[in-house]
Protein backbone atom coordinates (compact mmCIF):
# COMPACT_ATOMS: atom_id res chain seq x y z
CA UNK A 1 0.00 0.00 0.00
CA UNK A 2 1.42 3.38 -1.06
CA UNK A 3 1.04 6.65 0.82
CA UNK A 4 0.75 9.85 -1.17
CA UNK A 5 -0.32 13.43 -1.27
CA UNK A 6 -1.78 16.08 -3.53
CA UNK A 7 -1.05 19.67 -2.57
CA UNK A 8 -2.54 22.81 -4.07
CA UNK A 9 -0.35 25.90 -3.72
CA UNK A 10 -1.32 29.45 -4.57
CA UNK A 11 1.78 31.53 -5.31
CA UNK A 12 1.53 35.22 -6.06
CA UNK A 13 1.56 35.70 -9.85
CA UNK A 14 4.89 37.53 -9.71
CA UNK A 15 6.43 34.59 -7.83
CA UNK A 16 5.02 31.73 -9.94
CA UNK A 17 8.28 30.83 -11.72
CA UNK A 18 10.34 31.07 -8.52
CA UNK A 19 7.79 28.93 -6.66
CA UNK A 20 7.82 26.26 -9.39
CA UNK A 21 11.64 26.19 -9.28
CA UNK A 22 11.54 25.66 -5.51
CA UNK A 23 9.00 22.84 -5.95
CA UNK A 24 11.33 21.12 -8.43
CA UNK A 25 14.23 21.37 -5.94
CA UNK A 26 12.10 19.67 -3.27
CA UNK A 27 10.93 17.08 -5.81
CA UNK A 28 14.53 16.25 -6.70
CA UNK A 29 15.38 15.76 -3.03
CA UNK A 30 12.35 13.48 -2.64
CA UNK A 31 13.53 11.32 -5.55
CA UNK A 32 16.66 10.42 -3.56
CA UNK A 33 14.77 9.24 -0.45
CA UNK A 34 14.23 5.57 0.49
CA UNK A 35 10.73 4.41 -0.35
CA UNK A 36 10.23 7.04 -3.05
CA UNK A 37 7.77 6.11 -5.81
CA UNK A 38 6.82 9.28 -7.69
CA UNK A 39 6.63 13.05 -7.57
CA UNK A 40 5.33 15.68 -9.99
CA UNK A 41 4.91 19.43 -10.23
CA UNK A 42 1.94 20.77 -12.19
CA UNK A 43 0.73 24.30 -12.97
CA UNK A 44 -2.87 25.10 -13.86
CA UNK A 45 -3.26 26.55 -17.38
CA UNK A 46 -4.12 29.98 -15.99
CA UNK A 47 -1.13 29.90 -13.59
CA UNK A 48 -3.30 30.46 -10.52
CA UNK A 49 -2.20 27.27 -8.74
CA UNK A 50 0.72 24.90 -8.54
CA UNK A 51 -0.21 21.29 -7.78
CA UNK A 52 2.38 18.93 -6.37
CA UNK A 53 1.88 15.19 -6.08
CA UNK A 54 3.94 12.45 -4.55
CA UNK A 55 3.85 8.81 -3.56
CA UNK A 56 5.99 6.71 -1.25
CA UNK A 57 6.05 3.02 -0.36
CA UNK A 58 4.62 3.75 3.10
CA UNK A 59 3.56 6.52 5.42
CA UNK A 60 6.83 6.03 7.29
CA UNK A 61 8.83 6.61 4.08
CA UNK A 62 6.78 9.74 3.40
CA UNK A 63 7.36 11.05 6.93
CA UNK A 64 11.11 10.45 6.61
CA UNK A 65 11.18 12.28 3.28
CA UNK A 66 9.09 15.07 4.80
CA UNK A 67 11.88 15.72 7.27
CA UNK A 68 14.15 16.54 4.33
CA UNK A 69 11.44 18.82 2.94
CA UNK A 70 11.17 20.63 6.26
CA UNK A 71 14.91 21.32 6.14
CA UNK A 72 14.22 23.00 2.78
CA UNK A 73 11.33 25.03 4.30
CA UNK A 74 8.80 22.94 2.34
CA UNK A 75 6.16 21.79 4.76
CA UNK A 76 2.58 20.63 4.26
CA UNK A 77 1.31 23.21 6.71
CA UNK A 78 1.79 26.93 6.65
CA UNK A 79 2.31 29.56 4.04
CA UNK A 80 5.55 30.48 2.32
CA UNK A 81 6.56 34.04 1.54
CA UNK A 82 5.74 33.33 -2.12
CA UNK A 83 2.14 32.21 -1.55
CA UNK A 84 -0.92 34.46 -1.29
CA UNK A 85 -3.17 31.97 0.50
CA UNK A 86 -2.67 28.79 2.51
CA UNK A 87 -1.99 25.63 0.60
CA UNK A 88 -4.41 22.73 0.60
CA UNK A 89 -2.88 19.31 1.23
CA UNK A 90 -4.68 15.99 0.90
CA UNK A 91 -3.07 12.72 1.98
CA UNK A 92 -3.87 9.52 0.12
CA UNK A 93 -3.59 5.77 0.65
CA UNK A 94 -3.63 3.38 -2.30
CA UNK A 95 -6.08 0.49 -2.24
Amino acid sequence: MSFGFVAFHYPAPEHLDEFVQECHKVAEAARRQPGFESVAVWVTPDGSAVVTTGAFESEEAFLAASAIGREMDATPEGLSDLEIRPREVHFLVSR
